[in-house]
């Protein structure tokens, strides 16, 4: 019989913070630059290392993303803590390096049909615009990542043919990108179809780093987070609050809470470098300042550690 004591967790895990860019594009109601300053500076403040600060797309694509060079500009300041941008095309890439970001991520999905309401593309024309991305990234010496949206299913064609993941992963690293994000766009996933994945695509492509993109649309994130723990996956991105969703899915839902991710992870005793009381309060103050939260446990429930005082009695009804 095995017990989950016998199952191998890493000692250390890697949280990247999304909302700004994730969470907040989401956001229908204007966020002042100010705030989301504001925002960003408290969380790295938590102990978060890596934080996806916003996205470099057409103000009339995502209108709550326009101000990205000044919230950029504003947040540069900051020390122990790397940002990146996510890019769509040639235009996003150099706005974003002429913004002082330092490394980009690619958006692709897996899926013609997503990429088609997300990119107005195929995947393999997604794809081939990458070059002229990836030649301006290498002249001012910036890094790359890539991703692939609904790689665990398609809210249009459903689940996504492993062949199909492993030819976009091989056209990554033909452009010589090797970190790369899985992600759950839709939350479609569950816990053993991620540990198959994972598992057989780490085994096709060794020298890859993926990296886990987990929505909580079905309450399944944090045991598919666990299921890829069990793949050796240390890498996982977060929004606090659970702020977040694709505006190109129908269905969608923040990604799992950053303050539900770390607490999990530090009850199974993975450090994170994060300390969770002072992100449990940037928690609260995020959620009073856009005014809402997106399904966070913690916020509710409060920590596994927060007991009560106990009843002298039980109060009879009736």
């Amino acid at each position: 019989m095995r017990f989950l004591t016998d199952l191998k967790l890493p000692s250390k895990v890697i949280v990247c913070e999304v909302a700004p860019r994730d969470g907040f594009q989401a956001e229908k109601q204007w966020i002042p630059t100010e705030h989301k300053v504001a925002i960003i500076k408290k969380l790295a403040a938590t102990g978060i290392q890596i934080i996806e600060i916003t996205s470099f797309v057409h103000p009339k694509a995502i209108p709550q993303l326009k101000d990205a060079e000044e919230v950029v500009r504003q947040s540069l300041e900051l020390t122990g803590v790397k940002f990146r941008a996510l890019v769509p095309n040639v235009r996003g890439a150099q706005r974003a390096i002429d913004a002082g970001i330092k490394k980009i991520k690619l958006m692709l999905s897996a899926s013609d049909s997503h990429s088609l309401s997300n990119a107005n593309c195929l995947t393999r024309e997604a794809m081939d615009g990458f070059a002229p991305i990836i030649d301006l990234a290498e002249k001012h010496s910036v890094e790359i990542s890539g991703s692939i949206s609904v790689a665990f299913g398609c809210p249009f064609e459903g689940e996504i043919p492993i062949d199909r993941l492993n030819s976009i992963i091989k056209r990554y690293i033909q452009y010589g990108i090797k970190e790369i994000s899985l992600a759950d766009s839709t939350g479609m996933a569950n816990p053993r179809q991620v540990y198959n994945t994972v598992g057989e695509l780490r085994n096709n492509f060794p020298d890859v780093i993926f990296t886990m993109h987990l929505h909580n649309t079905r309450g399944m994130a944090i045991a598919n987070a666990f299921a890829a723990m069990q793949q050796s996956i240390i890498q996982f991105d977060s929004s606090i609050t659970g702020l977040g969703g694709c505006p190109y899915a129908p269905g969608a839902t923040g990604n799992v809470a950053t303050e539900d991710l770390v607490h999990a992870f530090s009850e199974m005793g993975i450090e994170t470098g994060i300390n969770l009381e002072t992100l449990i309060n940037v928690a609260k103050e995020v959620k009073q300042i856009i005014g809402h939260d997106g399904g966070s446990f913690i916020l509710k429930a409060g920590p596994r550690s927060q007991l009560h005082v106990a009843p002298k009695s039980q109060q009879k009804l009736g």
